[in-house]
């Protein structure tokens, strides 16, 4: 099988095209054979070094971290799952899908939307996971609240404004001028021009700040919650201290794969209430061009390498 693998950190360069050994399934996993794995802000920070859990001693490794594809092959002790299955999977920091073939513990994955084809399918996991467990899990987003999501055009952010409007929140983003005709048809219920107005002088109270920005808007989001309020960021620990000066809760996380979790996505997907925005595709052998374009431009929606058609 073939995979795109990096020996060291560094520049788009580092990412090669490979043959190496097709993994065999252990116990509770199964061998998918990829068709699309998504590319992700993740992807490119570990590249380059700047992503502290995955150190020099870990390489070589295969970025990725989800998949669309159909089951091949059964580890042992699985039988929920069956050969020829389609599915998709957020997988975990030791699993690649940048590749021809995954495997994949069985508590990671779920039956691939049937409205959605392969392609998009992969688009979803990690973004939709990050929104999901930052509003709700992290953040306690429950109907009738009100939340502000920061970056609301990009892969995790247009999933969080759909997912805000399924549990009944009244929902802000920042986006930029090009974008607030797609966020508005989202569901966003007041869109701001991060480029021509402040947030914080226009967005009444919020219960919840999904940000993921991170920088100067996170500082600033302190000023639009509530007393009691929360702050959420996937970039970093914001500053506890400030959120005590404001008598609200800031906290940092990073999503974890959930089957589960997963599959209720699935079908929101299936129901019409949520849908993927996918805004380039490449080849697997395009790795590297996809995560510095992805880096280096404005993105809407997702990223994804079509492993196979």
């Amino acid at each position: 099988m073939y995979a795109v693998r990096m020996h060291a950190f560094g520049d788009p360069d580092v990412l090669q095209f490979e043959e190496v050994d097709k993994p065999s399934p252990g116990r509770k996993q199964v061998l998918v054979e990829v068709h699309a794995a998504s590319v992700n802000p993740v992807d490119w920070k570990i590249r380059e070094g700047k992503y502290p859990v995955v150190q020099e001693r870990d390489l070589p490794i295969v970025p990725g971290r989800d998949i669309a594809g159909k089951v091949v092959e059964l580890g042992e002790d699985v039988t929920d799952v069956k050969i020829g299955q389609q599915v998709f999977a957020f997988l975990d920091m030791e699993t690649g899908g940048y590749g021809d073939y995954v495997a994949v513990n069985v508590g990671y994955l779920s039956p691939k939307p049937r409205e959605l084809t392969m392609t998009e399918a992969a688009a979803v996991p990690l973004a939709a996971m990050t929104a999901g467990q930052g509003l709700f899990d992290c953040g306690g987003l429950r109907r009738g609240q009100r939340v502000l999501i920061h970056g609301g055009a990009g892969g995790v952010g247009h999933l969080a404004i759909q997912l805000a409007k399924t549990r009944g929140a009244w929902v802000a983003t920042t986006v930029s001028q090009l974008d607030i005709d797609f966020v508005t048809r989202l569901g966003a219920d007041q869109v701001v021009d991060y480029e021509s107005e402040r947030f914080e002088e226009v967005v009444r109270p919020v219960d919840l700040v999904l940000d993921l920005i991170g920088g100067d808007t996170q500082d600033r989001s302190f000023e639009v919650l509530v007393s009691g309020g929360r702050l959420v960021s996937t970039l970093n620990e914001p500053d506890v201290e400030k959120a005590r000066e404001y008598g609200v809760r800031a906290t940092g996380f990073m999503a974890k794969p959930n089957g589960k979790q997963l599959y209720a996505i699935a079908q929101f997907i299936d129901q019409g209430q949520i849908r993927v925005e996918v805004q380039r595709t490449y080849p697997l052998s395009q790795a590297g061009q996809a995560q510095e374009v992805q880096k280096m431009e404005h993105s809407r929606g997702k990223t994804v390498l079509e492993v196979r058609h």
